[in-house]
This record gives C-alpha cells, sequence and structure tokens, in this order.
C-alpha cells in the first residue's frame, strides 16, 4: 500500500495486532494514541506506544484528552477531531482502523435492535472514502479470537481496556450477551452473509450522483433507495437529516426545504440537492431552467452561484 498511513493506535488487542501486521506487510505507518486518563493503565499504554514507535522508527502523535464527563460519543469525537488534523496537517492519505469481525456484528446488533436498513446494519466497511482521506479497516473480515490466538502465538504484549466489560455502554451489553458468543459458533456464516450483504448494499446504493460544486443530482430510482442517497448528500453539505426530515421529503415527492438550508427538488427523472438560496429571479431565467426541467427550489443557488453553465 504505497500511501502516506496513520494508525489509531490504542495498545489494546486489536490495535496491537494490527501494529504487528502492518510491519510484516511491510507496510509503512505512523501510529496515533488518545490518552483519557480515565483507567490506571492509560499512562502506561502511552508509554507503551512510545516504545513501539521508538524500537520500530516510527512517529507518534500524542492527545491528552480530558472530557468533563466520559461518554464513548465524546471519546469518539475527541480522538476523530485529533486524527483528522494530524491528516491534514501532516498530509496522510489514509487512516488505519483496528475494527474487525465482531465489531461489525455487534454494529449490526445494535442497529438492528433499534430499527435499521441495510445501509445502517452494515455500516463498517473495508474501505471507506472520506473528505480528504480514505479509512482502510485490514481486520474487518478476522474474529477477535483470532486476532488473540495470533497475539499469543506471537507473544506479543497488549493492554486490556477494563472499560469493555462495563455494561453501562450499550456495546459491551451487546458483546457479553450476543456477539461474542455467536461469533465463536457462527464465524463463517457471519462472514459469508456480510459478504453478501455488502453485494446487495453496492448494487441498492450505489454512488450514481454527479456534483458541480454544491449542486448535486442523480437518476430517480424508487424513494426507499433515493432517500438514502439524500441523506449522503446532506452529510456532505453539512446536514445531519432526522427520520422525521426524511419522512418529510419522501411525503413531499422529493420537493421541500430541510432547516432553511437544504433545497431538495425533483423532475419526472432526476432529484436535485443544493444549499437553499432564496433570490430574486428574473423571467428570462426562469425561463431558461423551465426549458432545462430545472425545478423551483435549487435555481436560486444555480442563479448565485452561475452554475447553469456548467451542467450541460
Amino acid at each position: 500500500m504505497h500511501t502516506k498511513n496513520l494508525l489509531a493506535f490504542s495498545a489494546g488487542v486489536d490495535s496491537t495486532a494490527l501494529f504487528f501486521y502492518l510491519l510484516e506487510k511491510n507496510i509503512p505507518f505512523d501510529i496515533a494514541i488518545v490518552n483519557y486518563h480515565t483507567r490506571a493503565t492509560s499512562d502506561e499504554e502511552v508509554e507503551y506506544a512510545k516504545s513501539l514507535a521508538k524500537k520500530y522508527n516510527k512517529k507518534i502523535y500524542i492527545k491528552d484528552c480530558f472530557l468533563d464527563k466520559f461518554s464513548e460519543k465524546e471519546a469518539r469525537n475527541c480522538r476523530y477531531k485529533f486524527f483528522e488534523e494530524i491528516i491534514k496537517k501532516e498530509r496522510y492519505n489514509t487512516l488505519i482502523l483496528a475494527h474487525q469481525l465482531n465489531d461489525r456484528f455487534e454494529w449490526f446488533l445494535m442497529q438492528f435492535s433499534k430499527g435499521a436498513g441495510l445501509k445502517e446494519l452494515i455500516a463498517m466497511e473495508e474501505f471507506e472514502k472520506r473528505d480528504f482521506y480514505t479509512i482502510w479497516r485490514p481486520f474487518y473480515n478476522i474474529s477477535r479470537d483470532e486476532i488473540l490466538e495470533y497475539l499469543h502465538k506471537n507473544k506479543i504484549k497488549y493492554f486490556i481496556d477494563e472499560s469493555n466489560f462495563d455494561e453501562k455502554y450499550k456495546r459491551n451489553f451487546f458483546r457479553k450477551h450476543f456477539s461474542n458468543e455467536f461469533i465463536k459458533l457462527f464465524k463463517n456464516g457471519v462472514k459469508r452473509s456480510f459478504e453478501y450483504l455488502e453485494k446487495d448494499k453496492k448494487l441498492l446504493f450505489k454512488e450514481d450522483w454527479q456534483n458541480i460544486k454544491k449542486l448535486y443530482f442523480f437518476p430517480k430510482s424508487n424513494p426507499q433507495i433515493d432517500i438514502k442517497k439524500v441523506d449522503i448528500i446532506a452529510k456532505k453539505l453539512g446536514i445531519l437529516l432526522t427520520k422525521a426530515q426524511r419522512d418529510e421529503i419522501i411525503k413531499t415527492n422529493f420537493s421541500c426545504v430541510i432547516q432553511g438550508k437544504l433545497a431538495i427538488d425533483s423532475n419526472k427523472d432526476k432529484i436535485f440537492i443544493a444549499p437553499f438560496i432564496k433570490t430574486k429571479l428574473d423571467k428570462e431565467f426562469k425561463e431558461k431552467m423551465r426549458k432545462n426541467k430545472i425545478p423551483p427550489k435549487v435555481r436560486g443557488y444555480i442563479k448565485v452561484e452561475n452554475d447553469l453553465r456548467n451542467l450541460w
């Protein structure tokens, strides 16, 4: 893999195994670790990371993250902000994460318990494109037992995060009572099922949209698939749609304005999405839009950004 790679490291089971896996495969990488100072071994884990970086000539980036009240969400926000700052500043191409098969299955069960569609159920992919970098999960189809076997066989030191046993965190509840035992019994079947589901997901939710600056458009298919595409594009434009907003978009036949910020409109064949801009449109411009079958709600953005010349 001939890119500049950053490994999200914690000194735990998965990321430690991944560190040595990358070494074996001669894949270049540096490491980043976050110290939340919530456990007795937190400082020891950072020291272990430093020793590995020194021994194997890796750059290491360390972040001290002090949270007023620890939560998985806030911890995640802190570390991803840190990772992305490094990626931008040091020009890394890829963020390598140690998510594995058990993590994917835990996520699947958590989403399944809340009520979710195919895209939400299998959100973790081996490669995931972000705005300015790519996420890579080399272990995404390897079980935790296989990783532990690798560590023990090679006598590699690692740390156990005690918070992984605290059932006040929902993922730990699913891990203890459902996912780990299920993977032990049906690992190969789960792997095959994920492979089939990923193929279905790619067929159903292919990114077939085009965009010019912040104007997006794509061919209509059916409402349940189209709303997924709208949801993804909205995120790219900085809007996280709620369930109520998604329901509204479908109810209005993909013709509405969300939060006064996001214009969604459609004609017979296509759905258009753009930032909502309210501006005066002259008669000549309106006629041009009508002839080119551009629906009303995105016309303000096209007028202000002068993007029409780029559409055809």
